[in-house]
């Protein structure tokens, strides 16, 4: 099944164990070299690569077919791409599950990431999957989630 636009589809799952679901953390555009272990700061602009197939997690204007939401997809290749591929990392976003105050992105946790091209933030839900409906019979990402 293809995205709305076209790109590489991006889904989410639980499973935390799965090497499909590890993303390296890189600078945004035009930002300065981000060395492994470099601490993020709360409001720094990143980029995400997904260690399997060197796709930066990205999106744009353009509607997912399965959320009607704008789509998230995988674009570029080994951290180069365009504007579309850059998010903020929001560290207190408000509510009980945010703590508030941290300077850094601290391990666990919660944060959020907005994106910089579209000024919306980053979600998944259970209610948004792939199924045999939407995608059709053998998927292979059946009951993934679709990012929004």
């Amino acid at each position: 099944m293809q995205s709305g636009s076209g790109q590489q589809l991006v889904t989410a799952e639980q499973n935390k164990r799965s090497p499909k679901g590890l993303w390296q953390v890189r600078e945004g555009t035009n930002a300065q070299f981000c060395e492994a272990g470099t601490p993020i700061k709360c409001g720094e602009i990143i980029r995400l690569m997904h260690l399997e197939t060197g796709s930066n997690l990205h999106t744009h204007g353009i509607r997912s077919p399965i959320s009607s939401q704008h789509e998230v997809t995988g674009f570029g290749q080994q951290g180069e791409g365009d504007s579309g591929d850059d998010w903020k990392v929001v560290c207190d976003a408000g509510g009980s599950y945010f703590s508030g105050g941290d300077e850094y992105w601290v391990r666990d946790k919660i944060v959020q990431f907005k994106s910089v091209a579209t000024n919306r933030l980053l979600g998944a839900s259970s209610t948004v999957k792939f199924t045999e409906q939407n995608c059709g019979r053998g998927c292979p990402i059946l009951n993934q989630e679709s990012p929004r």
